[in-house]
């Protein structure tokens, strides 16, 4: 039996407290094309966090810090 559950996706300043970066960052990310996003509407971006942490370990070949 599979599990079907999907993690939280989370908003800009969530993503980017887990990663131990500036909400800026994650925007510079986001217009370079480097992270990916959802967008239910033009001003709202939401992220998964596991599929982020895993893009950037595959570019940039690190683990961003974790945070509790």
């Amino acid at each position: 039996m599979t599990s079907d559950i999907t993690p939280p996706l989370v908003r800009k300043r969530e993503l980017a407290k887990t990663l131990g970066i500036s909400p800026r960052t994650v925007d510079a990310w986001v217009a370079q094309g480097i992270i990916p996003y959802v967008a239910p509407s033009c001003r709202l971006h939401l992220f998964d966090p596991v599929q982020v942490r895993q893009v950037l370990i595959a570019r940039f070949g690190f683990k961003p810090r974790e945070q509790p």
